[in-house]
């Protein structure tokens, strides 16, 4: 099951390795492709949540 709140942990995690000036591009690279999959994540989670809240309004 998806835990958003350890997905926005991780992507503040993730956040401090990239503006660190000892990583590597590779690593950085590496970091950006998790932080695409995190937030897509984060966005679908987001629509369905809506989309509930949506479905509550209406009854």
């Amino acid at each position: 099951m998806f835990d958003y709140n350890k997905a926005i942990e991780e992507l503040e995690q993730i956040a401090l390795k990239v503006e660190d000036p000892s990583s590597s591009i590779e690593e950085i690279d590496k970091y950006l492709a998790r932080t695409r999959e995190l937030a897509e994540a984060c966005r679908a989670y987001l629509r369905t949540a809506r989309e509930k809240v949506d479905q509550m309004e209406k009854q």
